[in-house]
């Protein structure tokens, strides 16, 4: 469970930073294959390379001047596939991965021409930064541009005017990219690669560790080494088939290091847990899993700083490096893309890093030693630290959960009160306020409230408060004396059942347990249904998830329930959040700050058979939503339900007309 204790701050520049790293990482990551096929290719076909011209594989010389290492062939001139590759793809396949996370796929589209301009224009450079920066601002120039018109264009004319906002766009960021923003890039990249030379040279680049491991354990290094280690260490690796800076960062030595040091002189569940923490950090590559150990005991850091320091001076001294980035930082990649006669120096930066660190962690663990043992083996302190390192992380990890489980927090008080909070408490908080609220009832429980509310309206007074992951830094900074929990899924999330738990366990006695005020709204006596047979609709294909948006709103629009505007704040509540709830259902709706655009209460229903890719999950069911005073919100609770159930969802999807879905759904239209 993503529990957290009460925090007096939501992170500040701390999140600003870790925000910006994850936008980074989502740029590289995707990406990762690309960049280990070119690894493959560099240190097969490169002069120095294992059948290059210095190679020592000399029966496969052949295969590098024929295919893919230069030089000619009778009159066919082979230019080869590193440069190309490093030059060209992966530039442009950062930059449309970039612009399609700002402004999908056009968003993309018109990244790459962009990047294109400064690839061209930086010629000889390699523009990973160029494109890190071309694509995403391209494609958030053209959602600026086009924003004045959403919405409002005649059916038919859709597509004839984004194909020529983008077209245009793209035209005019391609000539930016290339007169202006090429030049700056190719400066500041070489100020970068100076400074990391002049860092190398001086044998100073160990230093590097004083900064990248804290900023690991507070998930920070994305920024650091997506930004710059992996651009500039790219670059190196096309000129010289190798780069020490693909290991600065991970390294996987220092953590295998502490976390041994923890196995042998740790205490409770720290030291239980850690051998299995060490598998997963070592072989798997997953570093974070460390990061509560460090949390629990800062002074380990010193530890893994001066075992980070001892790996990079260990591949200075020898020279040695990997052709290519190794994501994740398991030891099989790192083995994987080792560059040709690098591995003495590699293998011993990975063993050194760990015998240092496991040797700097000893004194630590055994000087507290005996004070974590009078501290019921320092558990508490451990199971703050996992939840500590969730919130720095800003989202649910299944591997660090595998360290403390449902007792991750530690109530300070009997829960009595528990609310489900959204951007506009009047949607998806309402639906999972329903479905705990089941739960809760189903189990016996008493003396607890589930009401829905919007984040703004937090007043500190509840005992728990539940949020979509997205949402929980601002919520705890609503209601920071608060135990707050996060849910990826409001229709079945396991998490429910672990909430049921741990009130269970705390023996919350008094009242019954209450609905939602707000969630008690009945449709008043004659008042119009909000949802009518003529709004339920089935698709046999599929749709994106802009067009199920559109549709949904334009159904709202002709009911009378919305003006125009209440798309754009469909598509702001997307930004602000995903309204997928699980079980295939998407429930879009506007804004806390569109209230002004509602004018009643209306539900629309959408089943799209061969459903809708809403931000990675895969939608079926679209249900929108527009609520006025309420009145909309007793059928929400009665939909939560059916949707939590697989065969109430199985028959929704085997309803054969319109009719026959309205017709499941009007008994909760009734209820």
């Amino acid at each position: 469970m993503t529990t957290t204790s009460p925090a007096t701050t939501s992170g500040g520049a701390r999140v600003r930073v870790q925000r910006f790293g994850t936008f980074l990482s989502g740029m590289i990551m995707p990406n990762i294959a690309a960049f280990i096929a070119w690894g493959i290719i560099t240190a097969l076909f490169i002069d120095k390379g294992w059948v290059g011209n210095d190679g020592p594989i000399e029966a496969w010389r052949w295969a590098n001047s024929a295919i893919l290492g230069g030089g000619t062939i009778g009159d066919v001139d082979y230019t080869g596939l590193v440069g190309p590759i490093i030059n060209y793809l992966l530039p442009l396949l950062i930059a449309f991965t970039g612009g399609r996370m700002v402004h999908g796929h056009r968003g993309g589209v018109v990244g790459a021409v962009a990047a294109f301009g400064v690839i061209i224009g930086a010629e000889g450079t390699v523009m990973f930064l160029g494109a890190m920066i071309a694509g995403p601002l391209t494609a958030l120039i053209l959602k600026w541009v086009e924003k004045p018109w959403q919405g409002k264009i005649k059916p038919g004319f859709e597509m004839l005017v984004d194909n020529f906002s983008a077209g245009f766009v793209a035209f005019f960021a391609s000539l930016a990219a290339f007169f202006w923003l090429a030049p700056l890039m190719k400066w500041v990249t070489d100020i970068l690669g100076g400074a990391v030379g002049w860092l190398v040279e001086t044998h100073l680049l160990p230093l590097a560790s004083i900064i990248v491991e804290p900023a690991k354990v507070l998930f920070l290094n994305n920024a650091i080494n997506h930004g710059v280690f992996t651009p500039l260490g790219t670059e190196q690796s096309s000129q010289t088939g190798k780069s020490l800076l693909f290991l600065i960062e991970a390294n996987p030595g220092p953590g295998l290091g502490l976390l041994m040091a923890i196995t042998v002189f740790g205490v409770g569940a720290a030291r239980a847990t850690a051998p299995g923490a060490a598998i997963i950090q070592f072989l798997g590559g997953i570093h974070e899993v460390y990061f509560p150990y460090v949390l629990a005991k800062p002074t380990l850091i010193i530890g893994l700083i001066a075992g980070g320091a001892t790996g990079v001076l260990t591949n200075v001294i020898f020279q040695s490096g990997l052709v290519a980035p190794a994501a994740p930082g398991s030891i099989f990649a790192v083995l994987f893309q080792i560059a040709p006669g690098s591995h003495v120096g590699v293998l011993l930066s990975v063993i050194l890093a760990a015998a240092v660190t496991f040797i700097v962690c000893m004194p630590i663990l055994l000087a507290s030693r005996r004070r974590d043992l009078a501290a019921e083996g320092g558990d508490a302190a451990f199971t703050a630290a996992i939840a500590q390192t969730e919130a720095n992380k800003g989202k649910k990890s299944s591997v660090l959960g595998t360290l403390g489980g449902v007792g991750t927090a530690t109530l300070t008080r009997p829960v009595e009160s528990i609310v489900f909070a959204c951007d506009a408490g009047m949607g998806s908080s309402a639906m999972g306020a329903s479905v705990l609220r089941n739960k809760i009832k189903q189990a016996g429980i008493t003396g607890v409230t589930v009401v829905n509310q919007a984040i703004a309206n937090l007043d500190g007074t509840a005992d728990l408060v539940i949020t979509q992951q997205q949402l929980t830094d601002r919520a705890r900074a609503q209601s920071p004396d608060s135990m707050h929990v996060s849910v990826d899924n409001f229709m079945n999330s396991p998490k429910y059942d672990e909430v049921v738990e741990l009130v269970r366990s705390q023996g919350a006695e008094g009242a019954a347990a209450q609905p939602a005020a707000a969630s008690d709204a009945q449709t008043e006596p004659g008042a119009p249904a909000v949802l009518t047979a003529d709004r339920v609709r089935i698709h046999p294909g599929s749709a994106t998830r802009d067009e199920a948006l559109k549709e949904a709103a334009d159904v709202l629009v002709a009911a009378g329930a919305v003006t125009p505007d209440y798309l754009q704040a469909m598509h702001d509540r997307e930004k602000s959040v995903s309204t997928f709830m699980g079980n295939g259902l998407a429930i879009p709706h506007g804004t806390n700050e569109a209230k002004d655009a509602v004018l009643g209460s209306a539900l629309s229903v959408v089943r799209y058979d061969g459903g809708v890719d809403w931000d990675g999950d895969r939608a079926t069911f679209v249900i929108g939503i527009a609520g006025k005073d309420g009145a909309h919100l007793q059928i929400l609770s009665s939909i939560a339900e059916l949707f939590s159930d697989e065969d109430d969802v199985a028959a929704l999807n085997a309803a054969a007309t319109p009719e026959e879905l309205f017709a499941l759904l009007s008994a909760v239209n009734e209820a």
